[in-house]
């Protein structure tokens, strides 16, 4: 097959292709759908406290989920920098990007499995190894970016992969909330049975629209030849970019404000429906309708700022975006379950998060690509970008919930999420405000 040039539309398209094909994960999994249906699962069949039994322990259902979720992320965290090395040494990003698609595709769709409490485990032990295979893989897709697309290009074209990734999203989405409201639509009897499709569907799109990708994307460009020892050769060229890291003070400092920027999106976008439903005692139809709001709110919003990172640069763009994640914050922390006409204001919160969240995420992603210093090692870079972004979600989580604990109320850890931009934003100011093109 003819290799494509850098730069050229087809390589760049085919690249961004790969959000369409996996960002349906984030948002049917871990956003919409499975949530609600392990919720009723195990609402069902929990004791008089709330609780079920899972390894002999009884367990709070959402604490538990919680820390399944946690511990794919630390496992992430720990292996991505090991494997991105090997990858990177071996010159062979293309075939882990593969496996690890593979891996989280598959588990997906053996959710389907989970069927009652007896099959408890099947939705953690599936939803780690989902969790796994989708952030595993995204260290790799990330790297392929300063190597498909010229630092002039790779604004557009980051932005461009998140526009495919909420459009695809939000698709299929609305075609799985319509089988589960209206099962009897599909001839389907089984109340649990629309759902668990639904998670067939979920790894059927992402593992069948991937090919799409793999089959432009070059495969050791820089024509690697490993030796046997591959894996300690591996880790040796982790530790070289550990040094190179040293001496690199702006990407140090990108590092820094993207770890502490992260806390806070991350958080909110995991955190909203919970704050809607618990906090402002949203029904379940007005949180999906917000769901949908912020995914189509975010293809405009991650297109109108590439633009702007165009004409004032991409860290005075991500100041703006940080500005503006501070001021949702406070709005959050003024609303009132007994406030008139509260569900509209949530609404409005939901347009401006989803206006800032698509750019937030496509700038990040660029900007620390343009960062990067002359080099074959991109995996092993983004590695350390994907493990600041996994540990800032564990931290986020973590302190979230101790100020639930504390306060009693979801609005102050939401308010206290505003100092995390706030310190991001000085930290940023620390990064000069380069022009790229």
């Amino acid at each position: 097959m003819k290799i494509l040039e850098k730069g050229s539309k087809k390589l760049t398209k085919a690249w961004a292709f790969y959000d369409w094909a996996n960002s349906v994960y984030p948002l049917v999994i871990s956003t919409a759908v499975f949530p609600i249906y392990y919720s009723s699962i195990t609402s069902t069949f929990a004791n008089d406290a709330g609780d079920v039994s899972f390894l002999g322990i009884m367990w709070n259902p959402t604490s538990l989920y919680d820390y399944t979720l946690s511990l794919s992320f630390l496992i992430v965290a720990f292996c991505s920098p090991v494997l991105s090395a090997i990858a990177d040494y071996m010159g062979n990003k293309l075939k882990f990007m593969k496996f690890f698609c593979l891996l989280g595709s598959l588990s997906v769709m053996c959710l389907f499995f989970f069927t009652g409490i007896e099959t408890l485990w099947v939705a953690l032990t599936f939803t780690i190894l989902a969790s796994i295979g989708f952030w595993g893989s995204m260290v790799f897709y990330n790297a392929y970016l300063p190597e498909v697309a010229f630092p002039e290009q790779q604004d557009e074209v980051s932005a461009k992969g998140f526009i495919y990734g909420y459009s695809g999203s939000v698709l299929l989405l609305v075609f799985s909330l319509v089988m589960v409201q209206k099962p009897e639509w599909f001839g389907i009897i089984d109340p649990t049975l629309a759902p668990r499709i639904t998670f067939l569907l979920v790894g059927a799109w992402w593992l069948g629209f991937a090919q799409i990708t793999y089959k432009r994307l070059p495969n050791n460009i820089f024509n690697h030849k490993p030796e046997k020892d591959y894996i300690w050769k591996g880790i040796k060229e982790l530790r070289i970019v550990l040094k190179e890291l040293e001496g690199l003070p702006q990407l140090k400092y990108f590092l820094i404000s993207f770890f502490l920027f992260s806390v806070g999106v991350q958080t909110m976008v995991l955190m909203a429906g919970i704050f809607g439903s618990q906090e402002l005692g949203l029904p379940t139809s007005n949180l999906i309708f917000t769901i949908i709001l912020v995914q189509i709110v975010a293809i405009f919003g991650a297109y109108l700022f590439s633009k702007l990172s165009k004409k004032i640069g991409n860290i005075k763009t991500l100041k703006i975006t940080l500005i503006i994640w501070g001021v949702v914050c406070f709005t959050a922390f003024s609303l009132d379950i007994n406030q008139a006409n509260v569900d509209y204001y949530f609404y409005g919160l939901g347009i401006i998060l989803g206006f800032v969240l698509g750019a937030t995420q496509s700038i990040g992603r660029s900007t620390y690509s343009k960062l990067l210093p002359e080099t074959h090692d991109h995996a092993t870079y983004f590695s350390f970008y994907d493990v600041t972004e996994k540990i800032a979600i564990v931290l986020g989580m973590f302190i979230f919930g101790l100020l639930i604990s504390i306060t009693g109320s979801m609005q102050y850890s939401v308010l206290f999420l505003a100092v995390f931009f706030a310190f991001a934003y000085i930290v940023l100011s620390r990064v000069k405000n380069t022009d790229f093109s």
